[in-house]
């Protein structure tokens, strides 16, 4: 016996009346555009504030701030957590969707930007990983670094003006979404990232939650993007490996 199931779908309805609701969404659309666009008018106003030059040790030793700018002028910093002694597939599922998203910064270093990952485990744990995630970024240990008065958001813009260094911005929580485009391309579509806390019409599937569900973040034992790895093996319900 099989049981069938069907999804919810919107209501049907000719295609002028598609469009005329579709451009009605657009002009709020396009408002929301220019509200982001003021809100980031707004940061680049915000005051600075000078920070250490703190070192952390990366792929060639200990490396100060003011060198992981490199020939730039800013730097953005992304924190990636980090669960001391756990097998890859136990790290975070939310800083490898952060990662995976944005491998490649090569369009914001056309625009000045360098770009690190600053990892809260020890060198030796993390470049493992780093490897077999086939991340080419930069990344360094802030363990056991006293980064107070550095930084103090997940992702944090610094600016260089000489010898000095000043932290522009920072943010976390939902401002890490900058970092994960497809949650942005998931909202463009009927039924949206399937997350519990959105608003969606009765019956809608949600099996998702923010953080931790099945299915988004997470598949089979792993953080999704892990599965792309060559030599990727299964893992049991208790953490082990199939073979």
């Amino acid at each position: 016996m099989t049981v069938e199931t069907e999804l919810p779908t919107p209501p049907v309805v000719d295609r002028e009346t598609w469009q005329r609701r579709r451009d009605d969404l657009l002009v709020r659309e396009k408002a929301h555009t220019r509200a982001g666009d003021a809100l980031a008018a707004e940061r680049r106003r915000l005051p600075m504030t000078e920070v250490r030059n703190i070192s952390l040790d990366g792929e060639h030793g200990p490396t100060s701030l003011l060198e992981m700018f490199g020939d730039h002028d800013q730097l953005l910093t992304i924190k990636h957590m980090w669960h001391a002694g756990e097998p890859f597939e136990r790290q975070c599922e939310g800083c490898t969707a952060n990662m995976w998203n944005f491998q490649d910064p090569a369009y914001i270093e056309a625009r000045g930007i360098a770009f690190g990952v600053w990892c809260e485990g020890p060198r030796e744990e993390y470049e493992p990983f780093r490897d077999f995630m086939g991340y080419t970024v930069p990344w360094f240990s802030v363990h056991g670094v006293d980064e107070s008065g550095v930084s103090d958001g997940w992702i944090n813009a610094y600016l260089r003006v000489g010898d000095r260094v000043f932290q522009t911005y920072d943010t976390d929580g939902r401002g890490c979404e900058a970092m994960i485009p497809s949650l942005l391309l998931a909202d463009l579509t009927v039924y949206g990232r399937q997350e519990q806390w959105e608003d969606s019409p009765a019956g809608w599937p949600q099996p998702h939650r923010a953080s931790g569900g099945t299915g988004w973040w997470r598949k089979d034992g792993r953080p999704v993007a892990q599965w792309t790895r060559p030599g990727v093996t299964q893992v049991d319900a208790h953490g082990g490996h199939c073979h």
